[in-house]
């Protein structure tokens, strides 16, 4: 519905009838929602405008707000929630759990959700009929990342296997119609640019609990628990602009959990304020906060902010980096300081060479490009010698230090192939070397430089010379298609590695490992034996080069229970067998003593019921 960019052909506010016909349809369509989610979502005194779009579709955006409710064919038939309004109410609607973080990929990249990658629980689906809305959740994550119509009942559902189409998405977390929002967010800190996982908040650290207590936390990094982010832009002036209002502000402590979860939105949002009972930022002028602001940027930078990193966005670099460098006890609102907006502060660091920033036009937001080690400032800072919470955005690269002597580095990397080698030789680059994502996409823009491709009358589109287009699209475009004359620059990197050969490479101290193909999981299942007797397996491990005997003799002691090692049938690797349901713990311990990114484990517990 909302894949590709469509400007709105009109708007106006909706008149007292309309609100209340409106209401009404919202009503009779999502008999979940009751009085006060309502006001919630459509708020009494609060103007409402309907913006007209050129494929027939109806957006109603609260003033000063986001939009909360579109409607497909414009005839008040067929009305969906926006995932704004799901944030804030997350029950609106039932909804399927995907088996993993990892299935979101596929979602937020504008797939329709298919059946096998939704979670069944041991009950089973429950009854649905076709055409119906639901929303799609990741677990562990009460926020949903898409809304769509089931494209069958669960009686055929069955009926077919669970195989085949579940729910036709018709928006998503990342579509355009969140890409147009000027104070667009996320909910939390488990939705990241591409995936969204779990949100760590709602995990407690693993030094709270006790052994035997623990519950699975796969997130070697936290946020700080930051609570807030009210999004107070309007929204984009040529997309869906509403009349000037008041700020739509996050519901209060206990009305609605989910909407008061870590924000990181773009550039000129205002930004996660992360109150205490020893805040004392209250107290502080705008000059002290913008003296701390540069003290804690430095402090990410010594320290968490890696030159393989870049270019990294604003929004990461701050709610990733910068927040976890706060003081203890403190807040840090760049609202309080002389700066007010990210984007302006971001601009004021890179004007004193610091930093480089560039903005993005396409997604309005400033990208930190580069890092300057040799300006005064950054040599003069000492670092201060302390742990530093990270995001799971940059847990790929590193491990927990304090319990693990050997660092584990994953990295995936791409080699070229017949499709791209072309543009590799036309360049001068080595088509027999390994690539990151970034490299690649720095490759094609060179060719596109280098043949002047850029389109005269609209900078952001790359026109396609006979080179380029075979190695975009040739063996791709089913025949009978024409051939793409052009593209946007935005979907050049990402179409040019996607035809070159996926490897990973695998670094754990001196020892490293380059593997053809994705990165595999490690897969961890609890299931019940012989009445109430729970087992665990693990497999998986070998890819992280964790040696099966030593892991499980280690597990043995760890757990005091026993262990075997079996070899997998028609499979490259060893399961490791851990008598009890120690799943939970088993994970934490993979993330805090070997380093694995939370990501790259897959946790199935058979024996909830």
């Amino acid at each position: 519905m909302f894949k590709k960019a469509v400007e709105a052909k009109s708007q106006q506010r909706l008149s007292g009838a309309d609100r209340k016909k409106l209401k009404r349809s919202i009503k009779d369509k999502f008999p979940r929602a009751s009085d006060s989610d309502l006001d919630a979502l459509l708020p009494p005194k609060a103007e409402v405008t309907v913006a007209k779009f050129q494929n027939r579709v109806l957006v109603y955006v609260v003033e000063g707000g986001f939009p909360v409710f579109f409607d497909v064919d414009g005839r008040g038939s067929d009305i969906f929630p926006t995932v704004f309004a799901l944030w804030m109410v997350p029950e609106l609607l039932p909804a399927f759990m995907l088996k993993g973080g990892e299935v979101s990929r596929y979602v937020i990249g504008g797939a329709d959700l298919m059946f096998p990658g939704i979670s069944v629980p041991p009950e089973g689906l429950p009854s649905f009929a076709a055409g119906e809305t639901w929303a799609v959740k990741v677990p562990g994550n009460p926020a949903p990342i898409a809304v769509g119509s089931t494209t069958m009942s669960s009686a055929e559902a069955l009926k077919a296997g669970l195989r085949g189409k579940a729910l036709r998405i018709t928006h998503y977390y990342r579509d355009f119609l969140w890409e147009s929002v000027e104070g667009r967010y996320v909910p939390n800190a488990g939705f990241l640019e591409d995936v969204v996982y779990e949100d760590p908040s709602l995990f407690p650290p693993a030094h709270d609990s006790a052994p035997n207590e623990v519950s699975c936390e796969t997130s070697i990094d936290h946020q700080n628990n930051t609570k807030g982010g009210e999004a107070e832009e309007s929204l984009d002036v040529n997309e869906l602009q509403t009349d000037s209002g008041p700020a739509l502000t996050t519901p209060k402590d206990g009305e609605n959990d989910t909407a008061n979860e870590i924000t990181t939105g773009v550039a000129d949002l205002e930004l996660p304020d992360t109150g205490s009972a020893n805040d004392t930022t209250d107290q502080l002028s705008a000059s002290d906060v913008d003296s701390l602001l540069d003290k804690c940027l430095l402090q990410a930078l010594h320290t968490t902010v890696k030159d393989k990193d870049l270019p990294l966005p604003g929004s990461t670099l701050w709610s990733n980096h910068v927040l976890p460098c706060r003081p203890s006890g403190m807040t840090l609102d760049i609202k309080k300081s002389s700066y007010k907006k990210l984007s302006k502060w971001l601009q004021a660091k890179a004007s004193s060479g610091l930093v480089s920033v560039k903005e993005d036009k396409y997604k309005k937001e400033f990208m930190l490009l580069s890092v300057n080690r040799n300006h005064a400032d950054y040599k003069s800072f000492k670092p201060e010698k302390r742990p530093v919470e990270k995001s799971d955005q940059s847990s790929a690269h590193s491990a927990n230090e304090t319990s693990s002597s050997k660092t584990l580095e994953v990295a995936e990397i791409y080699k070229p192939s017949v499709h791209v080698n072309s543009i590799f030789s036309s360049v001068g680059a080595d088509i027999g070397k390994l690539y990151t994502a970034s490299e690649a996409s720095d490759i094609v823009f060179k060719y596109v430089e280098k043949e002047n491709l850029v389109k005269p009358t609209d900078k952001s589109i790359v026109v396609l010379d006979a080179i380029l287009c075979d190695a975009l699209f040739k063996g791709a475009i089913k025949k009978g298609t024409a051939y793409p004359s052009q593209i946007h620059k935005k979907d050049i990197g990402s179409t040019f590695v996607s035809r070159m050969q996926p490897h990973h490479v695998v670094t754990r101290g001196n020892e490293s490992v380059v593997r053809k193909g994705a990165v595999k999981t490690i897969q961890i299942l609890t299931e019940r034996r012989q009445g109430n007797k729970k087992v665990t397996k693990l497999s998986g491990m070998e890819t992280y080069l964790i040696d099966a005997e030593a892991l499980s003799s280690e597990l043995q002691k760890k757990f005091a229970c026993s262990t075997t090692i079996a070899e997998l049938p028609g499979k490259k690797g060893h399961e490791v067998l851990v008598q009890g349901g120690v799943i939970d713990d088993l994970a934490r311990h993979l993330i805090e003593h070997y380093g694995v990114p939370k990501r790259f484990i897959e946790v199935y517990d058979k024996t909830k019921r």
